[in-house]
């Protein structure tokens, strides 16, 4: 494998009505170094070959079913390089397993699997494969982000104390799974999604944050969940207090049913002299406050940023970058490894993509959350 053509890219989900597919595909392509090539984008064949239409694909490369689709493409000359997952949650672990088996890198979206068990089994076949895996935890390719983590990690906060992240949506706030909204259906049925429902559809990114961003592992969490809409099965509502291994506290809120947002992510991380804040929905600035009372608000793509913030920016600064940029960057740095992986170098993944222990620890959070909150208790993470 070399960087002599574009990494061919095959997508098993986000066929018609998928929000993420297409998202995927503009992200994978953004710097030229990928390209969408094949998929599975459903188990209809007619939707997945309309899928391929729409994408502008050989017809012959638009599958129904993602065994098909490895088989033949291990067969070609022009055959795909990596699987993409889109696909809900259940099917996480024997697409992906399938795929490492066949020999393909997999790029999956979060969380790795639908249950904890599933994810301990994913990180064996990651492991005995040898080959990279990326969780598209699409947050960690901020620019901004990026810049806070470094932030943490030089220490100008001083000791970490306090960290608060919340991830409020409002789009749950009526049981619109019941109207055939697909993408409410699936995240309210376990057998899909398995058994976190928000927590695990947009409690992971909020977890995700915590460690990455500060560079601590939560040690123990107090968590309860509801579900708020009546007749929901799973839940749409979360709060937990977390404890982190250098001692600091922290909290966690999540919810689906906060009518009147949008995308509302934040974070802010308060060390002994200071504190970071920062909103998704201004993902392009970043405000550091400290203890005398000076305020920096730091832009995205600013000369005075850390290398790792700079190196993820593509425009100057007041050009304003997002979402999709943000997962192009996790595709950049997954091009970057994959070529690295086929040259030779072991473990070719940057610490700044989140990797297969992302995964596994993201679905041990929705593990130890459930069990807190049927326990109403504190639990060891």
């Amino acid at each position: 494998m070399s960087a002599e053509h574009k990494l061919r890219m095959g997508m098993v989900g986000g066929g018609p009505g998928a929000f993420i597919g297409p998202v995927h595909k503009m992200a994978a392509e953004l710097d030229g170094r990928i390209e969408l090539a094949a998929g599975a984008f459903s188990q209809s064949a007619e939707r997945s070959k309309t899928a391929g239409e729409a994408f502008g694909l050989d017809p012959g490369r638009a599958y129904s079913d993602y065994r098909e689709m490895l088989s033949a493409e291990r067969q070609r000359p022009d055959g795909i390089d990596f699987v993409v997952i889109a696909t809900p949650n259940h099917l996480h672990l024997p697409v992906a397993k399938a795929a490492l088996e066949a020999g393909f890198a997999v790029v999956s979206d979060k969380p790795a699997t639908a249950t904890y068990e599933e994810a301990l089994a994913l990180e064996a076949a990651v492991a005995s494969s040898g080959l990279p895996y990326a969780l598209t935890h699409t947050y960690a390719g901020y620019a901004l982000v990026r810049e806070a983590r470094a932030i943490c990690a030089s220490g100008l906060l001083g000791r970490i104390r306090k960290i608060a992240v919340e991830y409020l949506q409002g789009w749950l706030s009526t049981p619109v799974e019941r109207t055939g909204q697909k993408q409410a259906a699936w995240r309210s049925d376990p057998a899909l999604s398995g058994p976190g429902g928000s927590i695990g559809d947009i409690g992971t990114h909020a977890f995700h944050l915590v460690e990455y961003v500060t560079g601590l592992q939560v040690t123990s969490l107090n968590a309860t969940l509801r579900s708020v809409v009546p007749g929901r099965v799973l839940d749409d509502d979360c709060s937990a207090f977390l404890r982190l291994e250098n001692g600091a506290s922290g909290v966690l809120m999540v919810s689906q049913v906060a009518a009147g947002e949008g995308n509302g992510l934040r974070f802010r991380v308060y060390g002994e002299k200071g504190l970071i804040d920062w909103r998704q929905e201004d993902p392009n600035r970043l405000r550091v406050k400290w203890l005398d009372g000076l305020e920096e608000i730091r832009h995205a793509a600013g000369s005075y940023l850390s290398s790792e913030a700079r190196a993820v920016a593509r425009l100057p600064g007041g050009h304003p970058e997002g979402f999709i940029e943000a997962l192009a960057v996790l595709y950049r740095e997954f091009a970057d490894a994959l070529i690295a992986w086929g040259q030779g170098k072991a473990n070719p993944l940057p610490p700044t993509l989140p990797g297969i222990q992302a995964g596994v620890r993201g679905m041990r959070f929705i593990k130890r959350a459930i069990e807190s909150s049927s326990a109403e208790s504190w639990v060891e993470f």
